[in-house]
C-alpha cells in the first residue's frame, strides 16, 4: 500500500506587465512525495487534482532512487554509481525537507533536499554531506529529474536550440536529436540563462518542463576551476534533466567540451576529491507549465529565469553619458576624409568604409543627426552629413550594392560572398538619417536617391515567386523597407515586408528552424538571426498595427533574451576579474562562436520599444541593463575588445594553438580587445541616438 503526501504549491502567476501577461502560462504546479517501500520518490505535477493521469507528470525523481552518486572514474566518465532515496520527511513553514543516506564501500554519504515553492517554479537546496574517514575520490554528484517528453525541442541557453538544426551541418556546434543515450551537458559558465528545457506533446497537448540552476563552481573539484555542468540526457522513454559536478558530454562524445571555434576539445578527470567532513549544496528550480503552441516552450523558463536572476540593476554601471562621451572620441579617430570622400573607417589601419555587419559606417550619418547637440561639437552634424552624400554614391551590380569601399584606389568592390544582411542594416541607418534630416532642413535628395534604388532593387527580388533566403539574416530589409514605404508610400516595399514577414514566421516561430545566421563568420543559430526577425516583426506592427506581428516580436524577443547573461559570473584570476566585471547585460554570439560581446547594443532600443508596446517594465529595465552594461572594459581611448571569454573558449588563433593541446591555463577570464572593427564603436552611438528618440534620458 502506498502513502501519498502531497504538498500543494500554487504556482503565482507571474505578476509582470505586458510581454509576461499575454504568456504567463502559470498553472496549478504540486510536489508530490510518494512513499515506495522504505523510500520516497518525488514527482513534480502539473493539474494536480487529476494525479493519476500519466501525462500530468511534469517532472519525477528517476526510477532508481532521487539521489545518485558515481564513486569511480573509468573511460573518461563517471561510473560505479549507487542510488538511494530519502527515509524521513520534514515540514517546516513552507519547506518540505527529505532526508536519508547513501551508502558506499568508502562511507556513507548523508543527503537532504529542502524544496519550497518560490515565484513560478519549486526550488530545492540539495545537501551532501561525506561521513567517510578518509577522502572520497572519483565522486561525481548529481541532480536528475525525468520527464516524460522525447524529442530533440530542447533549449539549453545560447548552446542548443532544438537540437541546432541549422548549423548541425557546419560539424562546429553542439547537436542533439534525442534519441536514447545521446547526451548534451555543458559547464553551467557557458549558459547565458543557467537552465535546461525541453518541449514535448502529451494526450493532444503541449507540455514542458525546465531545470533551472544557481551556477556555481563545485568544491573539491579535480579540475582548476572546475563547474558543476547543466544539461539533458536521452532516455529510452523519458528525457532525464541533470546536473552533474562537473563531467561534461556532447555530439555523442563524453568529457569534451565546445571550446573552440571550429569544434571541441577533451576535458577529462572532472570529478571531486572529497574529504572527511566535507558539505556540498547546490541549489536549483523544478519548472513544469503548459505549452500554448508549438516552438514556444522556451518562453516561459526564459522569464523565469529573470524572475530567478533579476539582472535589472545598473549600480555601479557606466553611465549613458560616459559612454556615449567615449564612444564619439573613439569614432573621430576612424573619420576619413579626402575632398568629396569621407566616411569612417573600418579598421584603424586599413582603407576601407564597409556597410553593415563590422563596418557600419553608414550608422553615424543618422546617429550624430540626433546626438550632435549633446555632443558639443560642430564637427559632428558635419561629418553625418559628409559621411551619407558621399556613401549614396555607391555603385550597384547584380546583387545589389557593394558593400565596400577602397578609399586609397577609389573604388566600389565586394570582398567575399554578398552580405545582404550588411545591405539591410545599411539601407536601415539610410531611412533613419532622410527621416531625422528632413526634420533638421537639411539636403537629403542623394540620400534618397540611393534609397529608392536600394529598396527597389531589394523588394522586386522579395516579391519573385523563387525568392528561397537561406536563413534569417534577410529579415534585416523589412524595417528599411517598412521606414521607406512611410517615406515614399511605394507600394512595392508594402508589399515585400508582409511576404518577407509571412515567410520567416511560418519558418521560424515552431522552431523546426531556429532563427539562424545572421553572423558573417558562423552559419548556424544565433542572437543576431532572432534580431533581425525582432527588428522586423516590430516594424511590421509599427507599419500595420495587427496584434500578431507583436506576438511574432515577442517570440524572436524571448529568443534573442536566451543569449542575454541574467547573472555575474565568477571570474577567476585574470583581467576580467582585475576590472570587477560585471556579466549580467552582456550576450553571447551563437552557437558556434560561444564568447560575449556588446553587440547586444544594438538590439537594446527593439527590446525597449517593445517593452513599450506590451507596457512592460522589465522588458525597458533588461535593455537599459544591456546598454549600460556593455559600457564596461572603454578603455581611456573609448575602445573596448571585442571577445571576452566568460567560460572555456577561445575565437583568436592565440588561444586556438593553446587549446588544441588541451591547456585551458589564463583563458576563462580573459579577452581579446585587439579587434577593434568600427561596430563596436557605432553600435553604441547608433542605439543612444535610437533611445533618445524613444524620450529614455540618455545625457547625465
Amino acid at each position: 500500500m502506498k502513502n501519498y503526501f502531497a504538498i500543494s504549491l500554487t504556482v503565482l502567476v507571474l505578476v509582470m506587465s505586458g510581454v509576461f501577461d499575454l504568456h504567463s502560462y502559470g498553472r496549478p504546479l504540486d510536489l508530490r512525495t510518494e512513499r515506495d517501500g522504505e523510500n520516497y520518490r518525488v514527482k513534480i505535477v502539473l493539474d494536480g487534482e487529476d494525479i493519476l493521469r500519466k501525462e500530468s507528470i511534469g517532472l519525477q525523481s528517476p526510477p532508481e532512487g532521487l539521489w545518485s552518486i558515481a564513486t569511480e572514474w573509468k573511460n573518461s566518465w563517471p561510473a560505479g554509481w549507487i542510488h538511494a532515496g530519502p527515509t524521513e520527511i520534514e515540514h517546516v513553514a513552507d519547506w518540505t525537507i527529505l532526508r536519508g543516506k547513501l551508502e558506499t564501500p568508502a562511507g556513507t554519504w548523508r543527503i537532504s533536499d529542502s524544496y519550497r515553492p518560490e515565484g513560478n517554479v519549486i526550488k530545492c537546496i540539495r545537501r551532501f554531506a561525506w561521513e567517510g574517514v578518509a577522502a572520497a575520490d572519483f565522486v561525481t554528484l548529481s541532480v536528475r529529474f525525468q520527464c516524460p517528453g522525447r524529442g530533440s525541442q530542447a533549449v539549453l541557453p545560447g548552446i542548443l536550440y532544438h537540437g541546432n538544426p541549422s548549423g548541425a551541418r557546419s560539424g562546429r556546434v553542439p547537436v542533439y536529436s534525442g534519441q536514447p543515450g545521446q547526451e548534451a551537458i555543458y559547464e553551467e559558465h557557458r549558459f547565458p540563462m543557467p537552465y535546461a528545457s525541453l518541449e514535448w506533446s502529451a494526450g493532444g497537448s503541449l507540455q514542458g518542463a525546465a531545470l533551472h540552476s544557481l551556477s556555481s563552481p563545485v568544491p573539491f573539484g579535480n579540475r582548476l576551476d572546475q563547474w558543476w555542468s547543466l544539461g539533458l540526457v536521452a532516455r529510452e522513454q523519458s528525457t532525464e534533466l541533470v546536473l552533474l559536478s562537473g563531467p561534461c558530454a556532447s555530439n555523442g562524445k563524453r568529457s569534451v567540451i565546445k571550446a573552440l571555434q571550429r569544434g571541441f576539445v577533451t576535458y577529462d578527470n572532472a570529478y571531486l576529491k572529497v574529504p572527511p567532513g566535507a558539505i556540498i549544496e547546490k541549489t536549483f528550480y523544478l519548472e513544469a507549465y503548459k505549452v500554448r503552441e508549438t516552438g514556444s516552450g522556451f518562453q516561459q523558463p526564459t522569464r523565469t529565469s529573470l524572475e530567478i536572476f533579476h539582472p535589472y540593476s545598473v549600480e555601479g554601471m557606466p553611465t549613458f553619458g560616459s559612454i556615449i562621451e567615449a564612444k564619439y572620441r573613439f569614432a573621430k579617430t576612424r573619420w576619413y576624409q579626402d575632398g568629396d570622400i569621407a566616411g569612417f573607417k573600418k579598421y584603424p589601419d586599413r582603407n576601407f568604409f564597409v556597410f553593415g555587419w563590422c563596418g557600419q559606417t553608414a550608422a553615424l550619418g543618422y546617429a550624430l543627426q540626433v546626438l550632435a547637440d549633446g555632443l558639443h561639437d560642430p564637427n559632428a552634424l558635419k561629418m553625418a552629413t559628409k559621411s551619407l552624400d558621399f556613401l549614396s554614391t555607391a555603385e550597384f551590380y547584380d546583387e545589389g550594392f557593394y558593400t565596400w569601399y577602397d578609399f586609397k584606389e577609389r573604388k566600389w568592390l565586394q570582398r567575399g560572398r554578398p552580405e545582404l544582411l550588411s545591405q539591410g542594416q545599411a539601407m536601415l541607418n539610410f531611412a533613419n538619417a532622410i527621416r531625422t534630416g528632413r526634420a533638421k532642413g537639411l539636403n537629403v535628395s542623394r540620400w534618397e536617391r540611393f534609397l529608392r534604388r536600394a529598396c527597389d532593387f531589394h523588394a522586386k527580388r522579395i516579391l519573385k515567386d523563387d525568392w528561397k533566403p537561406l536563413s534569417t539574416n534577410q529579415a534585416f530589409f523589412i524595417a528599411p523597407l517598412c521606414s521607406a514605404y512611410k517615406l515614399f508610400g511605394t507600394e512595392i516595399y508594402r508589399r515585400a515586408v508582409v511576404k518577407a514577414g509571412s515567410v520567416y514566421a511560418s519558418r521560424h516561430l515552431s522552431m523546426d528552424e531556429p532563427y539562424w545566421g545572421g553572423t558573417l563568420d558562423a552559419s548556424c543559430e544565433d542572437k543576431e538571426g532572432a534580431f533581425a526577425a525582432l527588428q522586423g516583426f516590430i516594424a511590421l506592427y509599427e507599419l500595420n498595427h495587427e496584434t500578431k506581428y507583436l506576438k511574432w516580436a515577442e517570440h524572436a524577443c524571448d529568443l534573442v533574451l536566451t543569449y542575454m547573461v541574467v547573472w555575474d559570473i565568477d571570474m577567476p584570476p585574470g583581467r576580467l576579474r582585475d576590472h570587477g566585471f560585471k556579466t549580467r547585460g552582456w550576450t553571447a554570439v551563437s552557437v558556434q562562436n560561444q564568447h560575449i560581446d556588446v553587440f547586444g547594443v544594438l538590439i537594446t532600443p527593439d527590446i525597449y520599444k517593445l517593452g513599450q508596446y506590451l507596457n512592460s517594465d522589465d522588458l525597458k529595465k533588461v535593455a537599459i541593463l544591456m546598454y549600460r552594461s556593455c559600457g564596461q572594459l572603454i578603455d581611456p581611448y573609448g575602445s573596448q575588445g571585442e571577445q571576452p571569454y566568460h567560460t572555456n573558449y577561445g575565437q583568436h588563433a592565440k588561444y586556438t594553438r593553446q587549446l588544441k593541446s588541451n591547456d585551458l591555463t589564463g583563458l576563462r577570464g580573459n579577452y581579446f580587445e585587439d579587434w577593434t572593427v568600427f561596430w563596436i564603436t557605432a553600435h553604441f552611438l547608433n542605439a543612444a541616438a535610437q533611445f533618445k528618440e524613444l524620450g529614455v534620458q540618455i545625457l547625465d
